[in-house]
């Protein structure tokens, strides 16, 4: 998929782009010939120079509050895009990467190694597909989380790309502050989206309360600290003002102890730090901390007054940890 219409559309009058740009993102056509108020000659230009093909195979979990869908891009590799639906909202976790080169060892996607960056049409095109699925029920992607296969932050320009892509009024017309990204904690994408005159949020994959165990589950640790990364978060906060979340996957008997709560609990002692418990969803040899092994790490973390949220497991049935389908 290609979305630089700007170039094909250079010698056309200008209202041309905001009508391809409407048949597209918001009619949700599938095919040119679909572009009734395009002129039959445009059409069929478009049809010979951008493809709206996006070859998927779609995985849904019994009561479709999860889809998964395994999007075969150009060059046959594979990633994964997921669409939680909830009673207000519908959030798709995209993928910025084929693959993953961190390697953490939770995660089934850093097993795949890394193959390549996504463009930002490739990215932004993982939201347009559920667009299309969600068209029936007259429903759309109101929220985006970069939380899927691969580091957005090493993949920078892109991955903002796409932002600019999914935010643009006559696009996707998604709010930037419905938009998060993930990072594993490359201080210098953080240092880089505190210069971004855009609202996204901003979340840290951090998962251990200290650089020894961290550096056990994820190996990029061994380039930033703990306290690299919590300075840049501090710069980032001072500069745009933005709450900023941590999340943590609760893993059996690693990193789900009283102690680690205590420990993390003194770590996040910022009024605009807030936590974000996630449920381990199975994808080798660890487990998940069972639920009310989860309720206490939590109730330490508000005892000492911390904004604490728990995201419960969704899509067990669909594959959904990231990298599962890819893998097989």
């Amino acid at each position: 998929m290609n979305f630089n219409f700007e170039e094909i559309l250079k010698n056309e009058p200008k209202f041309r782009l905001k009508q391809v740009k409407q048949a597209v993102f918001c009619d949700l056509i599938e095919s040119w010939s679909e572009a009734r108020a395009l002129p039959k000659s445009l059409q069929e230009k478009l049809q010979k120079e951008i493809s709206l093909d996006i070859k998927t195979e779609v995985f849904a979990s019994d009561n479709e509050e999860v889809v998964k869908a395994l999007v075969i891009l150009e060059d046959g590799l594979k990633v994964e895009s997921v669409l939680m639906r909830h009673k207000d909202r519908n959030t798709v976790c995209v993928s910025s990467q084929v693959g993953c080169p961190l390697n953490c060892s939770f995660c089934a996607t850093g097993k795949l190694g890394f193959k390549r960056n996504l463009t930002s049409d490739e990215i932004a095109g993982q939201i347009l597909f559920f667009n299309r699925y969600l068209k029936h029920e007259k429903q759309r992607v109101s929220n985006v989380v970069f939380m899927g296969m691969g580091e957005p932050f090493l993949n920078y320009e892109n991955v903002m790309g796409a932002v600019r892509i999914l935010n643009d009024k006559d696009g996707l017309n998604i709010g930037v502050r419905k938009i998060s990204i993930s990072t594993a904690g490359i201080v210098e994408g953080i240092e880089k989206l505190a210069q971004e005159n855009i609202d996204v949020n901003l979340a840290i994959s951090l998962h251990a309360p200290n650089d020894e165990l961290r550096r056990r589950l994820m190996p990029i640790a061994q380039k930033y600290s703990i306290a690299e990364i919590l300075k840049a978060v501090n710069e980032y906060i001072e500069l745009t003002n933005r709450k900023v979340m941590f999340e943590y996957i609760m893993i059996k008997d690693v990193n789900d102890s009283e102690a680690h709560a205590e420990e993390l609990a003194r770590l996040m002692n910022h009024k605009l730090y807030m936590v974000n418990l996630i449920s381990y969803n199975i994808t080798g040899t660890f487990r998940p901390s069972s639920p009310e092994h989860i309720k206490e790490f939590k109730k330490v973390l508000e005892d000492y007054g911390i904004e604490v949220t728990q995201r419960f497991k969704l899509g067990r049935g669909v594959r959904g940890a990231c990298g599962q389908l890819a893998g097989e």
